[in-house]
């Protein structure tokens, strides 16, 4: 089978329990080698697993910032 190039999931771990959202990190973990992930979240667990964060700001009303983080540069 070959695997879809990326996938979006908006929210999907809001109702999970700490334990299950180390779960599903690890999972997002394995399944990232053949697959990109869009994740959008709240959940700080699932934010701390991941490669790469973009942020929305607005620092000036109706001027929306998109704000970049790589972690994969900090090792």
């Amino acid at each position: 089978m070959k695997p879809a190039p990326f996938c979006i999931l908006d929210e999907v771990d809001a109702p999970l329990d700490d334990a299950n959202v180390g779960k599903f990190t690890n999972m997002i973990r394995k399944f990232s080698d053949n697959s990109q992930f869009i994740i959008v979240t709240h959940n700080k667990q699932t934010m701390a697993s991941v490669d790469v964060i973009y942020g929305v700001t607005m620092q000036e009303p109706g001027v929306s910032k998109l704000v970049p983080v790589d972690f994969r540069s900090l090792n």
